[in-house]
């Protein structure tokens, strides 16, 4: 039992560790209240607990939260800049204007924006493993997609408009909760600056500090067809964070890769991030080059742009972070000790005997399939709108047929809604710009898969990707949402007849895609998750739930304090202030302020804070969530990490990653001094 005993006190001593660093995304029903207590003080009543969780919300890929009775909700500009896009024109661009609603009956209603509180969390392990056990491959997958199916239709019932449901793997697989969110389907935009003002430092200051942005905006939700009536909201603070400060963050961190096998980040490492930075770098260069045909394509192009650039030093940070001896000798240590507590107990070494080893193998199955996969199945050969929206208008004909247990996930009953919502969108198209970035991805499928290759073959013919791409884009009717609403309310016979380029592309190579699908699912996903199930179950054996589950794109809170840290031997401070915004600006992109900062600056307290840090533990997903005091006030709002975060994938280092916000103190100046928004102050509680 010595190894047992070793493995342990090693287990022993990390949790110490953690104990007294301020890591973890931690789920509301699990939080790590003698963690907080100890070392700042505060007992997280049951009562502060259920209000924090229910004023936080979820706005698509980003975080928000309710900051007044009247379902006003703040979150990132960066987040808003799709509604923003959505609703501009070549005649009024809102996006570089920005918008202040006065009255509610101003707000601009955001096309696809929907906004999900988390209602209820329940364990439904005992279902899920009861259903999927003993199963393996392809039966495994079937099951395990059927039972959450069921379980999720189960929780939503009739109200399909008004209730979101979803089973959440935990802990890779050791746990499953079923999340029961309300839906608001209907939001509008009430309030976004400039965007010179949130994208101020451009590309050079993201994921560095100090920074300068007011990176905010405000949202509301609405209920049958008035601002909704919420109970659980934000307040204000009236003075703000201070230094040293415990400060809490409440948002949806996508994903993390704690808690991956060694094979597995070697995979992420040697395959996938190389694959996304290759085509990130190319792609970038071919949306550099249609911005400067003029205005109107330099703002079509901007969100994409934005997004690639944002990507590419996520990837870079990650990449060096993998590659870091030290961040993958931490992984095999840690790998090794559980191995060894399995090793120690005949159950768990019964049980998990071979599970790293299948994980390891299908790694290798990714590896051989991982062109045709991603180019054919994950989307990567046909980069346009017009293919996603074709794929989903076939798949859901075929898909909705079917009994939901059989369904792909992404058509399951609890998921249409917003599926719906996206086939309908009166969003905008571009064709030029959609033409432009499927010819650049059918060349690069054609460069990877090979000239020769049958289905590269079948998809280009004897035509150039350019001159498919046009074919394509030229002959398509998708871009009428009348014409897309027709084709999802018809029978299925009514799409596969559809006299619709994309729609023949998708009827033409959806069987090779879904066939490599399979594989895929069978051989790669279904043995990751089965045997990540069995090794959770080990670390729960070791550990119990004192350790927190990777990130999951669902609600957690982070605790941390208002901190800078040391850069190569220099203390960087923990605030900035306006003063900092004015001495930085040069008057040429990106350090060129709006003209209504430039305006008001007499009115300004320069002295104000703007920008903070924090040592909150978030990722990705992250932005918009609110940053609020231990009396559940916001004192800021996170927008984004410092570069140190990008290793935060894989492990938390508290010596020097940081969320980087916008201060209370600085949204309320802003609000009263530049854009003169006193209705929306008075709203927020904020001084007139």
């Amino acid at each position: 039992m010595q190894i047992l005993r070793n493995a342990a006190l090693s287990l022993l001593i990390s949790c110490s560790a953690q104990a007294n660093a301020d890591e973890g995304m931690w789920t509301f029903d699990n939080l790590p209240r003698e963690q907080m207590k100890s070392k700042y003080g505060f007992a997280a009543e049951s009562g502060w607990v259920d209000h924090v969780m229910r004023a936080a919300v979820n706005i698509g890929g980003c975080s928000a939260s309710f900051v007044s009775p009247q379902g006003l909700v703040m979150t990132n500009h960066h987040c808003i800049t799709g509604c923003l896009q959505q609703i501009s024109s070549a005649k009024k661009n809102y996006l570089q204007d920005g918008f202040l609603a006065r009255k509610m009956d101003e707000e601009l209603q955001c096309p696809t924006t929907e906004v999900s509180r988390l209602e209820q969390i329940t364990d439904v392990t005992a279902e899920v493993t009861t259903a999927t056990k003993g199963l393996s491959g392809e039966a495994y997958k079937n099951a395990l997609n059927g039972i959450n199916a069921k379980i999720a239709a189960t929780c939503v019932g009739d109200k399909r408009a008004t209730v979101r449901c979803t089973v959440v793997s935990l802990y890779q697989g050791g746990q499953y909760h079923l999340y029961r969110y309300d839906r608001y389907s209907d939001v509008h935009l009430v309030w976004a600056p400039e965007d010179a003002s949130p994208s101020f430092g451009g590309d050079p200051d993201n994921f560095n500090f100090p920074r300068f942005g007011l990176d905010a905006a405000m949202l509301r939700a609405y209920e049958n067809g008035k601002p909704a009536v919420v109970k659980h909201f934000f307040p204000f603070s009236p003075s703000g964070a201070k230094a040293g400060e415990l400060v809490f963050t409440a948002g949806n961190p996508g994903r993390t890769s704690r808690l991956l096998t060694v094979a597995q980040l070697e995979t992420v490492r040697d395959v996938r991030m190389i694959a996304n930075m290759r085509r990130g770098y190319e792609l970038r260069g071919v949306l550099t080059q249609y911005r400067k045909l003029g205005v109107e394509q330099a703002r079509v192009a901007r969100n994409d742009l934005n997004g690639l650039e944002n990507g590419l030093k996520v990837f870079t940070g990650q990449l060096a972070a993998l590659q870091s001896p030290e961040l993958m000798n931490r992984k095999r240590d840690e790998e090794a000790r559980l191995k060894a507590f399995a090793a120690a107990n005949a159950q768990w070494n019964k049980e998990t005997r071979g599970a790293w080893d299948a994980i390891a193998a299908a790694q290798a199955v990714y590896r051989e399939i991982e062109n045709e996969y991603e180019h054919i199945e994950g989307g990567r050969g046909f980069n346009t709108r017009y293919f996603a929206l074709a794929r989903t208008l076939w798949r859901g004909s075929q898909e909705r047929t079917k009994p939901e247990a059989e369904r792909l996930p992404e058509f399951s009953a609890t998921r249409l809604p917003q599926v719906e919502r996206q086939i309908t969108s009166p969003a905008p198209f571009h064709p030029e710009f959609e033409k432009l970035k499927l010819a650049h991805s059918l060349t690069k499928m054609r460069e990877l898969l090979g000239t020769d290759d049958p289905f590269v073959v079948r998809v280009l013919g004897k035509e150039s990707p350019e001159q498919v791409a046009s074919r394509l884009v030229d002959g398509t009717k998708l871009g009428d949402p009348m014409y897309r609403k027709a084709l999802w309310s018809g029978e299925r016979a009514a799409v596969e007849k559809a006299d619709d380029t994309f729609i023949q592309l998708v009827r033409d190579i959806d069987g090779a895609a879904l066939a490599v699908r399979k594989r895929f699912d069978n051989e790669v996903s279904a043995v990751e998750q089965k045997n990540a199930e069995l090794i959770a179950k080990v670390r729960f054996a070791m550990s119990g739930s004192k350790t927190y589950p990777d990130a999951t794109g669902t609600l957690r809170l982070s605790y941390g304090a208002v901190q800078g840290w040391t850069a190569l031997g220099k203390q960087v401070l923990p605030f900035t202030d306006f003063a900092g915004a004015f001495n930085r600006h040069t008057g040429a992109a990106p350090y060129a302020l709006p003209a209504s900062w430039l305006a008001a600056k007499d009115k300004v307290q320069l002295a104000q804070t703007l920008n903070f840090v924090t040592t909150n533990d978030i990722i990705g997903g992250n932005s918009g969530s609110p940053m609020i005091n231990s009396k559940a006030e916001v004192v800021g709002l996170a927008f984004d990490g410092n570069k140190h975060t990008h290793s935060g994938a894989y492990w938390f280092d508290e010596k020097q990653n940081r969320t980087v916000g916008v201060t209370s103190n600085g949204i309320l100046e802003a609000l009263k001094n530049i854009y003169g928004a006193t209705e929306l102050l008075a709203e927020i509680g904020g001084k007139k």
